[in-house]
């Protein structure tokens, strides 16, 4: 075999056509072998012999995509001073664009022996572990743009490769659970229909099942477990694993785009699959653990704020080398749109507290790709000090989990809430303003995959996660959810009717709020999990999409379809900068661009917003008044709305302002279940009553 020099930069294992460049880092290695598998389960070790920066390198003429591959390093396994090289243990390229296989969780794919965690462990890994995979670069995207949908006019849609897609009638059963269903027409006509501008994958870097979920005949399902930041996750390739995952991913994301939906990914950059000590030796934790761990004070042991067993190194210069590699990665290569980064006040901690200036963020910020795609944080972790929603830098987006909750709290009837909802309503001021961020920072969500599903939050009190094989004790035990008088499965009418209701008004609330809506994969049918808010374990029906057998048939879906076209309509309800409560200077009604009436018509007060029995109010949007101009300088004008949410356990009377125009129309009522359109209602005067169902929302549309 021919061995050539080869060049330290890229990283990984780089084909060109003729053959493949292999570059590693690893400071703490005395010695690097690459080690080329071959199918009959033999090996060709070629040593590393080019070191340039702790970076060792070589380049194999006539190695071919396809072609799987480890490393073994040789040097240290000193766990008391943060050392666990074993040459023993085949490891997985950081760097690997593509991986191949399973973990078969022996005893020799640990670094130690079961029961003496102290006695160094010298199996061969190879039989039970992944191997990384060589893959070909080249693909015709044709005419492939991200579509670059603006904020204000995204719709998200936050959804799992294979939970979407397992049930879905109209699919080939040789598709479903893969990328290719993603880009399936059935899954793309049913995005497009309802109105979604972005689809929000669950995490599909390679990631791995652990042991103890194995062992309890469970899986990963959600993917918050990864092992390989550059790889598509192979079992949701239909093709293949020997790089056919890329081709496939990719031609998911070109038919995606063709229909103008972007591509999120829920990517996992805090932590790996490799876990706390007693974890396996799978890549990192063999070729340099000090390098890219955080390690206790004691480095036999690692800190962690994930509640994962590990956290990485943020202040590394090559652990934040892999993050800023992989994310441009994903964007050049493999055409993604943005990202939503899983726990990211870890990637703020370079030492102990969540700093907002820290280095990752500064390379974010200044780098000419990442920068300018979608980055949305969900701003916490589990470290002391990890709640820090409002409080990413200004190129930031964030999940807005405060008005998840207030949202929840308002139409449960909690007390002393209107004050709070008003500013979720509207963008979150208090949370962005502050610090030149717009309304469009805040990512609204009722649900997402963490948690309820829309079902079972007005269907559920508990939590009911006893097929986690935890004692129920997993998952969060305040969940702001009412069972609106039943718990669980009933069939009583009067429940069903309210549960129903309630659907509605939270799909209402969001898609009527300020900033940008996400939508939770099967929320437009009403899925259950049964009561489960800790899903993550169950790769089953349980947590997949049920889904109808026509789009036409469910009257939820045909609702929240119906919201989400009224918000992409009407440019009042996403605005791009904040309201101003004023009227604006020109306009020929002279009304601000928002104001706040009791349910008696008459302007909210200081007293007004802090009653502790208060549960509705209306609210005025103008649309007359949006000061922000369109794409070429032209002033926008819209309809003007009315909204009179009664969050109360009785029915309402309302007047509607008469100052605020003469004749309305209701277009949304969520309390009609009577087999018309919930979107359609009787016109209505200015100074008339409107009487609103209890807990139930009202819209009024007033034509500019």
């Amino acid at each position: 075999m021919q061995i050539w020099p080869g060049q330290a930069y890229p990283l990984g294992a780089t084909y060109d056509g003729a053959g493949t460049n292999f570059a590693v880092f690893s400071e703490a290695a005395e010695r690097v072998e690459l080690c080329l598998l071959h199918d009959d389960g033999s090996e060709t070790a070629v040593e590393l012999r080019e070191s340039d920066a702790f970076v060792r390198h070589a380049y194999l003429p006539g190695v071919m995509p396809g072609q799987r591959y480890g490393f073994r390093v040789h040097g240290p396994y000193e766990p008391q001073h943060g050392h666990r090289c074993n040459s023993a243990k085949l490891l997985l390229d950081p760097y690997a664009k593509a991986m191949s296989g399973a973990i078969g969780w022996n005893e020799a794919v640990y670094g130690y022996h079961f029961g003496h965690p102290e006695r160094r462990n010298d199996l061969d890994s190879a039989p039970h572990t992944m191997a990384s995979v060589v893959v070909n670069p080249y693909f015709d995207w044709g005419d492939d743009r991200l579509p670059r949908t603006e904020y204000h006019r995204t719709v998200i849609y936050e959804a799992h490769v294979k939970g979407l897609t397992m049930l879905h009638p109209d699919l080939p059963e040789e598709l479903r659970g893969t990328y290719a269903a993603l880009g399936h027409p059935a899954i793309i006509e049913h995005l497009t229909r309802l109105g979604v501008t972005a689809l929000e994958l669950m995490p599909v870097h390679q990631f791995v099942t652990d042991h103890r979920l194995a062992d309890a005949g469970l899986a990963n399902y959600w993917g918050y477990n990864t092992i390989g930041f550059f790889a598509p996750h192979n079992t949701y390739a239909s093709w293949g694993d020997r790089g056919q995952q890329v081709l496939e991913f990719k031609q998911a994301v070109r038919a995606l785009h063709t229909a103008g939906i972007e591509v999120i990914l829920d990517v996992v950059y805090n932590h790996t699959a490799e876990g706390n000590h007693l974890g396996p030796t799978l890549s990192f934790r063999g070729l340099d653990n000090a390098s890219y761990y955080r390690l206790a004070d004691d480095p036999r042991y690692y800190t962690d704020t994930t509640g994962t067993g590990n956290s990485l190194l943020m202040r590394s210069p090559h652990v934040l080398q892999l993050i800023m590699d992989s994310l441009r990665y994903w964007v050049t290569e493999m055409h993604v749109d943005g990202f939503r980064f899983d726990l990211a006040a870890t990637l703020a901690r370079q030492f102990h507290e969540v700093d907002r200036l820290s280095s990752f963020f500064d390379l974010v910020q200044q780098d000419p790709v990442v920068s300018q795609v979608k980055l949305i944080a969900e701003p916490w972790d589990v470290g002391e000090g990890g709640y820090q929603v409002g409080n990413f830098p200004p190129l930031w987006t964030e999940w807005n989990g405060r008005y998840r909750d207030t949202v929840r709290d308002l139409w449960r009837g909690e007390p002393r809430t209107l004050a709070e909802f008003g500013s979720r309503l509207t963008g979150s001021s208090d949370l962005y303003q502050g610090d030149g961020r717009r309304p469009l920072a805040s990512i609204n969500f009722v649900t997402c995959h963490d948690g309820f599903t829309l079902h079972d939050l007005v269907s559920y009190n508990e939590k009911h996660n006893h097929a986690n094989n935890e004692n129920n004790r997993d998952g969060e035990s305040h969940n702001r959810s009412w069972n609106c008088g039943a718990e669980g499965e009933t069939d009583e009418p009067g429940v069903l009717t309210l549960r129903s209701r309630q659907m509605r008004n939270f799909m209402a609330t969001l898609m009527l709020s300020q900033g940008v809506p996400m939508l939770s994969h099967g929320d437009e049918f009403a899925r259950t999990q049964r009561g489960n808010n800790n899903a993550y374990c169950q790769d089953n029906e349980l947590a997949w999409v049920h889904w109808p057998q026509a789009d036409d048939d469910d009257p939820m879906c045909a609702f929240v379809r119906s919201m989400v076209w009224l918000r992409r309509d009407h440019p009042v309800f996403r605005r791009r900068r904040f309201f101003h409560g004023r009227p604006v200077e020109g306009t020929h009604d002279e009304l601000s661009d928002i104001a706040w009436f009791t349910p008696e018509g008459e302007e909210m007060t200081q007293q007004d917003w802090h009653e502790a029995h208060a549960r509705a109010l209306t609210v005025f949007l103008g649309g007359h008044a949006i000061t922000e101009p369109g794409p070429r300088g032209e002033p926008i004008a819209d309809d003007s709305f009315m909204l009179m949410f009664n969050a109360h356990h009785e029915k309402l009377d309302f007047t509607v302002p008469a100052d605020h125009g003469r004749e309305w129309r209701t277009i949304v009522d969520t309390a009609r279940d009577d087999g018309h359109p919930p979107w359609v209602g009787p016109d209505v005067a200015g100074g008339e009553v409107v009487t609103v169902t209890d807990r139930s929302l009202v819209v009024l549309q007033r034509p500019a």
